[in-house]
């Protein structure tokens, strides 16, 4: 396994993390090797000290305690190897460590950086598969409009072919996305009730409580909406609302998210853009910058299924609380909440009678809930669930091109005549004005409940 980028804070974040969680539950081959790859030289020792920095740095994506005999095991099977990607030498040093015969080319770099990763790659011979395998994972966001996205997929046609290609967004590795089918397919009793004549309108939130931390000079330049409501929040909804798949398979379960995606209507005219107060004054983040923090919007599925049902989604950061999740609000009045995060589990709102003598009702919850032990690491990581499948070669939770495609077929569409952007208060649900997108509708927005699953 190579690392384009193995100081980024990808790798710090997410990357080394899900390696040591992966020699500890010994999910990897027995013989691996791992290379880091960045510009700046460093000895063996200084690569075992920033792995123990990272591994023993505040992560809350990473809580679990650190075993020393995993943490030498894990720098043991790690070396390094310094250089600029734009010099075709530095692809013959890398040849030259390169001993064993299957080969996955992690992209942790930004994404300017590929087309020359991947002409060197192809100049060296590097991206062919005459021994074994080769496999390249890059990260979301695939481009930053339809446009992009096709010249980010032609350019890596031109030098992979499609199965060695893994386009990885966490999200599709999380327990519950990937529960969410079986749930809706495996089980008969709520599958014939997800549809217009049932469901009054669907909600999809992707708040988070703090800022963009290190992030600012990606941030800045994609904004929210790009960042995750052109990948997270589509997939989140193509997946509470896909027909039901042929087969459990890659190719009938990307089909049915494909389908869904190019059946989403968009409404320009119902946007909202926002902006946290005091982001302008984060690092690396233009003064006099415009991009958002915060969006909302609505949307409806045109299909047989879904007609006339109103879709609202919204996502952004510092707002009141941790909360990912979808909420399919039926016109009785019970809601069905597929929460990815935090307390993930899935949840009915059901109405039920208090104790007493007096006929008085409560909203009670009926609950799927995963155990909320981060020491243990019960749930796996989704980096750790992607390199894994990534190892076997299982594409299933992994994007398609057609995928991003029409993802940002559909951004685009509704990019055109933004609404200007509105300044929020850190610590609330947003601005007003997306309060009054849905309230147009007779609707209000759900706040999500710490209530369910908190145990």
């Amino acid at each position: 396994m190579i690392i384009f980028g193995i100081t980024s804070n990808l790798s710090q974040i997410y990357l080394i993390p899900a390696l040591y969680d992966m020699f500890e539950k010994g999910l990897l081959p027995e013989k691996i090797s791992i290379i880091g790859i960045a510009r700046s030289p460093k000895t063996q020792k200084e690569l075992t000290d920033y792995i123990y920095s990272v591994l023993h740095s505040e992560n809350r994506h990473h809580k679990h305690p650190i075993k020393e005999k995993i943490f030498k095991k894990l720098c043991q099977n790690v070396g390094y190897l310094n250089g600029s990607l734009d010099d075709p030498e530095f692809y013959q040093k890398l040849k030259k460590k390169l001993k064993l015969k299957n080969r996955i080319f992690y992209l942790a770099t930004y994404p300017d950086l590929y087309p020359s990763i991947f002409n060197n790659l192809k100049r060296s011979g590097l991206n062919k598969q005459t021994r074994g395998w080769t496999r390249v994972m890059i990260e979301k966001p695939i481009g930053d409009s339809l446009k992009a996205a096709r010249g980010l997929n032609q350019l890596l046609l031109k030098y992979f072919t499609e199965d060695q290609i893994f386009r990885l967004d966490h999200y599709l590795g999380k327990e519950t996305l990937l529960n969410l089918l079986e749930f809706r397919f495996r089980n008969g009793i709520f599958e014939p009730l997800i549809n217009k004549t049932y469901v009054d309108h669907i909600q999809v939130t992707a708040a988070e409580n703090f800022g963009i931390g290190q992030r600012g000079i990606y941030y800045d330049t994609v904004g929210a909406l790009k960042d995750v409501g052109q990948n997270h929040l589509l997939q989140m909804l193509a997946l509470a609302t896909m027909d039901s798949p042929k087969s459990f398979t890659n190719k009938d379960i990307t089909n049915e998210r494909i389908k869904l995606l190019r059946a989403l209507v968009p409404f320009p005219k119902k946007v909202v853009l926002g902006q946290y107060q005091g982001y302008n004054k984060e690092l690396n983040v233009n003064p006099n910058s415009i991009k958002d923090t915060y969006f909302a919007f609505k949307t409806e599925i045109k299909n047989a299924r879904f007609k006339g049902v109103p879709v609202y989604l919204r996502g952004g950061k510092q707002l009141k609380t941790l909360a990912t999740e979808v909420s399919i609000i039926f016109k009785t009045g019970n809601v069905l909440i597929y929460r990815i995060q935090p307390n993930e589990g899935i949840v009915l709102t059901i109405k039920t009678k208090m104790s007493g003598h007096e006929m008085i009702l409560e909203e009670s919850y009926m609950q799927f809930c995963y155990k909320q032990d981060p020491v243990a690491h019960y749930l796996v990581d989704p980096h750790e669930r992607l390199m894994y499948d990534a190892i076997k070669g299982d594409q299933t939770n992994f994007n398609d091109a057609k995928e991003v495609e029409a993802e940002w077929k559909f951004i685009d569409k509704l990019e055109k005549n933004l609404p200007k952007l509105v300044l929020y208060k850190v610590g609330t649900w947003g601005s007003k004005e997306a309060d009054e997108l849905i309230e147009a509708d007779g609707r209000k927005w759900l706040e999500p409940s710490i209530e369910f699953c908190n145990i």
